[in-house]
């Protein structure tokens, strides 16, 4: 089999690839990345091939399919950084290039696993069912909403082409630090203190969020792409956890005693409260969180090296 993964030197994109070689070693699995986001030492270690490109130049794609053919497609790339305003640039990335992408897969008969987004949700009251409360905050939430209609609508026109969308909640784990400031807040609360400083938190660090470790990330795209089927999932926990939890199992597995220092959010898109409904995927996928947020943190502190306390 021959699996192409977009955004793959990416946090999600470069685990993926390390986990499909372990679980698939016949396989051939190539990475598409422009690097805007990712870094080559994610890719430590993986065996498969990278293809340099922008996934949003319809011409890479034509070029794709008459050089390659791929059974499988996982469909990580994008601009993650939830604070970019620039319309036209996240929906021609994050939006438009979806058609190409599913031009390409409906040329190879190929399966395509896609990332979408929490923030397809915004502010609407949890717990967030896919078909519910679809008003996104900001332009890049609506871009991952964009691309599931535009899914959604080729599945209904090619039933035999399986598509497999995952709105995202908020994932966290090894692989992530060269996000930067669009790490996961785990991983920047973690440096915060690891640096000794103060974790800095939006008044009053009660807001919470749906926090998914990367291996059951993982597990739920190995998990697609053994089904036979079509959809949209949410991948999540399904349980809500505060910011200021996240500092008190941090200073606790590393034997600190910070007290957050808060100030005002600067934004009026802000989600202040993201809940999974993940009954969807548990019925049709399998999927079954493995981690609890002090689970996921504890491994995630010892594969960055730590000491754990308690």
């Amino acid at each position: 089999m021959r699996f192409l993964i977009t955004g793959g030197a990416g946090f999600i994109g470069s685990n993926l690839a390390k986990a499909l070689e372990r679980f698939y070693p016949e396989a051939k699995v190539y990475v598409l990345d422009d690097f805007s986001s990712g870094h080559f030492k994610n890719l430590i270690g993986f065996k498969g091939q990278v293809i340099t490109g922008d996934l949003s130049d319809p011409s890479l794609w034509e070029w794709l399919k008459e050089k390659f053919h791929f059974d499988a497609v996982f469909h990580q790339g994008a601009i993650t950084d939830t604070t970019v305003q620039d319309q036209k640039r996240m929906l021609l990335v994050n939006s438009d290039s979806m058609r190409y992408i599913l031009d390409a897969c409906l040329y190879w008969r190929a399966k395509l696993i896609y990332a979408s987004s929490a923030g397809v949700y915004g502010n609407s009251p949890p717990p967030m069912r896919e078909e519910e409360g679809l008003v996104p905050e900001n332009v890049y939430g609506f871009s991952k909403l964009m691309m599931d209609h535009i899914a959604l609508d080729f599945i209904k026109e090619h039933s035999e082409i399986k598509v497999i969308g995952f709105r995202y909640f908020n994932v966290y784990g090894q692989g992530e630090h060269y996000k930067g400031k669009t790490a996961s807040m785990v991983y920047q609360l973690y440096r915060q203190i690891k640096e000794g400083r103060r974790p800095r938190l939006f008044k009053w660090g009660e807001q919470k969020r749906d926090w998914v470790y990367i291996e059951d990330v993982i597990r739920a795209n190995l998990l697609a792409l053994e089904k036979d089927l079509s959809g949209v999932f949410n991948i999540a926990t399904g349980q809500a956890r505060s910011f200021n939890e996240i500092v008190d199992i941090l200073n606790r597995y590393l034997g600190t005693s910070y007290e957050p220092e808060y100030f005002d959010c600067p934004y009026d898109f802000y989600q202040s409260f993201t809940q999974a409904d993940i009954s969807r995927a548990k019925e049709l996928l399998g999927y079954e969180p493995q981690y609890s947020l002090e689970e996921g943190i504890r491994e995630y502190l010892e594969r960055l090296g730590e000491d754990i306390r308690a």
